[in-house]
């Protein structure tokens, strides 16, 4: 149970998924930690630094972090990692005594962010490609049904809800590319000492094995090293994560803005999923709030801010290193993985739950498409050789004459206005007029468009990766 009479962040229990918490949990990285000592132990061992039966020791107590010993212990060194390691080591009567040899505090930290790291870009990446399968089906669904699109918030040409859903897939589809390079690129700062040069562990094993020293660690930890590093990994690194992960945030921002204008009752067309037991509002009960899109909105705004914070601590990182940046990742670098997880679980149930109302589409469609039909009949009329300047004029007028008739409630008159104006019957014949003002297929190649997308983020779900 969580102590709610003390401060508790929000993603400690309201928002991010259980598997995210655990990544970033003080439990995860002090195994973490150990794991690291344990690897660095095993590949000293290979050079003669540590004995079989130390090996033994730590590895039948790497898994035994007793948090509340560390703290406690913590509380008079005022140092993490020192308050772990000595606990730790209390632990092994045997191969305590070797523990941590030629590293630095940040040789552990710093490869043991790295790992968490990887681990929650994996987590991001199987709910954006779970996100981005259902995000598909919908835009291949929908692909040919006509909608009105709107720019300036004001009716425009007609698309299709394929295509319009096409737009937040190819953003997303970019996400999961860019992530995936991260992912793909993402590195440790290795095991080099206080300021990066490997001096201590150039001691220990000679600097010509030093290079089949990293190896060998590098492929214990699964983590690929910095070539060149200081105290810590170059912080240009969370700032790329945490770039990726708000640029994903403002692809979902988008949709979920549009999704709330697009559930307004005056447009009404698509809403999210609204359960049988849900309260809208405690004064109306009538009302139906897109709340998980707010939510979506919400979390995305703070999504922006930590890149701004990760960009002060890779400039400001002094000469080898500096401490200014540790207290800032500790809070910026969860939370963010923390919002982004949120915000893509909500859109997973929205895509789950997505209400398309067909009536409200058609009848939108039917008020507002005959005005992008007038371009239609413009462009025909000045093939047939009339006048283009003419022409543009009494559509003009035709059309706000339509726009009357609707704010008195009526339906758009536009297409027989067209029909029966006598200029336009001197170019094109009735039939002819009546045809242009059909705008079901007025859409270019919106529909195909939408479908090519279709399989190209299947393809890129499918590999797991970006092109390299």
């Amino acid at each position: 149970m969580h102590d709610f009479e003390n401060y508790l962040s929000p993603f400690s229990w309201r928002y991010g998924s259980q598997g995210m918490r655990h990544i970033w949990s003080e439990d995860h990285a002090r195994r973490l930690w150990r794991r690291i000592w344990l690897a660095l132990a095993e590949v000293q061992a290979e050079y003669g630094l540590v004995t079989a039966e130390q090996l033994d020791d730590l590895r039948q107590h790497a898994e035994a972090v007793d948090l509340g010993r560390s703290l406690a212990v913590e509380a008079e060194t005022h140092h993490d990692l020192v308050a772990e390691l000595q606990v730790f080591a209390s632990q092994c009567p045997v191969g305590g005594g070797i523990l941590h040899l030629g590293a630095t505090s940040m040789d552990v930290k710093d490869n043991a962010d790295a790992l968490r790291l990887a681990e929650a870009l994996e987590l991001i990446l199987a709910s954006l490609a779970a996100v981005l399968d259902g995000l598909a089906e919908h835009i291949e669904r929908w692909a040919d049904l006509p909608v009105i699109a709107y720019t300036h918030l004001q009716p425009a040409e007609p698309s299709t809800l394929g295509y319009r859903l096409a737009q937040y897939g190819q953003d997303l589809l970019t996400d999961y590319q860019n992530l995936s390079t991260l992912r793909h690129n993402l590195r440790g700062k290795g095991l080099r000492g206080a300021v990066g040069t490997s001096a201590s562990f150039a001691d220990l094993i000679g600097p010509q094995h030093l290079p089949e020293f990293e190896a060998r660690l590098s492929e214990r930890l699964g983590l690929r090293f910095y070539p060149v590093v200081t105290q810590t990994y170059p912080r240009k690194q969370d700032y790329a994560i945490l770039s990726a992960l708000a640029g994903l945030g403002a692809s979902l921002y988008k949709f979920a803005f549009d999704l709330r204008v697009m559930q307004s009752p005056a447009i009404g067309e698509l809403s999210e999923p609204f359960g049988e037991a849900q309260v809208g509002s405690s004064a109306m009960p009538f009302k139906r709030n897109p709340i998980q899109a707010e939510k979506i909105n919400s979390l995305a705004r703070y999504l922006a801010a930590p890149p701004r914070v990760a960009w002060d601590n890779a400039a400001h990182s002094l000469l080898e290193r500096t401490l200014d940046d540790s207290a800032n990742r500790r809070i910026v670098i969860p939370q963010a993985f923390l919002a982004a997880d949120e915000i893509l679980s909500a859109t997973k149930g929205i895509l789950a739950g997505l209400s398309v109302d067909q009536r409200a589409i058609a009848r939108n469609l039917e008020t507002y498409g005959p005005f992008a039909a007038t371009e239609r009949v413009l462009m025909a009329l000045g093939k047939a050789g009339a006048d283009r300047q003419e022409m543009h004029a009494r559509l003009r007028q035709h059309a706000l004459s339509a726009w009357e008739a609707i704010q008195d409630g009526q339906a758009n008159p536009l297409a027989e206005l067209i029909a029966a104006d006598e200029v336009f019957a001197g170019y094109l014949a009735v039939d002819e007029l009546n045809a242009l003002m059909e705008v079901g297929d007025y859409l270019g190649d919106a529909p195909e468009r939408a479908r090519a997308l279709t399989a190209q983020i299947r393809e890129a779900v499918a590999d797991g990766e970006s092109p390299q």
